[in-house]
């Protein structure tokens, strides 16, 4: 947790927030709660993407749309491919704190505070921006609020209305080495939904609502806890900012506080499972966050890396169908794959596919679900990790690469994960 230098100020800010309106519904999150428990049982898949770090500055409408557009692309795709109803998470509205290994960074022999996102302090080094500031607190929720208001507004406008693939943009697909077979899925798309049209006489947006759903890190708890309320008809307390948040591997220590908040609110929660975690500890963090083994409110994110994830995800997943425990699995094939190259720290399209391929592998071989993926992505072409149909390498870095913390895939290489996916599904 930041140390804050004004206390009174903090005081001040966090009573601020807790007076506010909150941002989501009790409605919405008990929906998601059993879209989750039917992910489980693979009667439904999850899709939950977005940036690693939002960017207040970036609270705009080319980039909010940009970010739902691909998402709901990557859906469709995944929902003719898995031949089941796509739930789609995004990492925004609230993805505004970061994690830090270090309370202090150095350059150039200077020593600050670390950013750790702009819910706390600044990115820019100089004394006066990392300072944590609380102030920010309250524009985290006035920029969350303002997304997710938008976002809404485009679903309800029409926009979730993508069904058209000739209107994507597939320049890629030609550079691809599976460009006939990503041809041919296409077109597969377009002619499954123009026949459901012809048969029915209307568009196929007009068939229902398409519904989304924001996640970010409960990693601020002040910020958790100025939105987390007790709500009419309804027992126990919801945590109003976010449909779901997640602990993240830094963050799910038994005896600190992240658990002792997360283990009392009724949202649907997700734990990120990196290499450290043993199987008996896995068991007892699920005893202390789901002891009711509640369908649909605990979402185990596994993040091992390519090279580790035969080694140790067989062996949790073993532990937890032995114990009987109700969970939802989720692969994140990018927090375990981060390299080095040169000065920036990427990802390679190649290496992220591998461990989502073994994540499917060794669910199918355990008996088990692999009931979703987790991407860090964006819907602008970016270059911040290597590879896909383009073949970015390291020094093509250095042409736009944005993030201020994790790379990203970028709107192609996005796009192309979801083609592989949904060939994967399918077959």
């Amino acid at each position: 947790m930041p140390n804050y230098p004004d206390e009174v100020a903090l005081s001040n800010a966090v009573n601020h927030l807790s007076h506010l309106p909150p941002l989501v519904t009790s409605w919405e999150i008990e929906a998601l709660k059993g879209e989750l428990a039917e992910a489980a049982e693979g009667r439904r898949f999850v899709l939950q993407g977005g940036d690693c770090s939002e960017n207040f500055d970036e609270c705009q409408s080319s980039t909010i749309a940009g970010k739902l557009k691909i998402l709901l692309q990557m859906s469709v795709v995944l929902i003719h491919g898995s031949r089941r109803p796509v739930t789609r998470v995004g990492r925004f509205a609230g993805q505004y704190a970061k994690p830090r290994s270090k309370d202090e960074e150095t350059k150039d022999g200077v020593t600050l505070p670390s950013y750790r996102g702009d819910l706390v302090n600044r990115a820019e080094f100089t004394p006066e921006s990392r300072i944590p500031n609380p102030d920010l607190l309250l524009r985290g929720y006035y920029n969350a609020a303002l997304t997710l208001n938008f976002i809404r507004s485009l679903i309800d406008g029409g926009f979730a209305d993508l069904h058209h693939p000739e209107y994507w943009e597939l320049d890629f697909v030609k550079h691809a080495s599976k460009s006939a077979e990503y041809e041919s899925l296409v077109a597969d798309i377009t002619s499954s939904v123009n026949f459901l049209e012809n048969v029915s006489g209307k568009p196929i947006s007009d068939f229902s609502r398409v519904e989304f759903y924001t996640s970010h890190e409960g990693l601020h708890l002040l910020y958790e806890q100025a939105q987390t309320r007790q709500v009419p008809r309804r027992e126990g307390w919801y945590n109003l900012s976010t449909h779901f948040p997640w602990i993240g591997d830094r963050t799910r220590n038994l005896k600190e506080a992240h658990i002792e908040y997360f283990r009392g609110i009724q949202n649907p929660i997700g734990v990120k499972v990196g290499p450290t975690m043993e199987p008996d500890e896995l068991i007892a963090l699920i005893d202390a966050l789901n002891p009711k083994d509640e369908p649909g409110r605990l979402m185990l994110i596994h993040r091992f890396g390519d090279q580790k994830i035969t080694d140790h995800l067989p062996n949790l997943i073993g532990k937890v169908m032995s114990a009987k425990k109700s969970v939802t699995w989720c692969c994140d094939p990018m927090h375990g794959n981060t390299e080095t190259a040169g000065n920036y720290k990427t990802r390679n399209f190649t290496k992220i596919l591998s461990e989502l391929e073994q994540a499917f592998d060794v669910h199918q071989k355990a008996g088990s679900v692999l009931g979703g993926v987790h991407f860090e992505l964006t819907g602008e072409n970016v270059t911040e990790c290597t590879g896909g149909a383009r073949g970015l390498n390291a020094e093509d870095l250095a042409r736009d690469y944005r993030t201020q913390v994790d790379p990203r895939l970028n709107y192609e290489q996005a796009l192309e994960m979801a083609l592989l996916i949904a060939q994967r599904m399918k077959a």
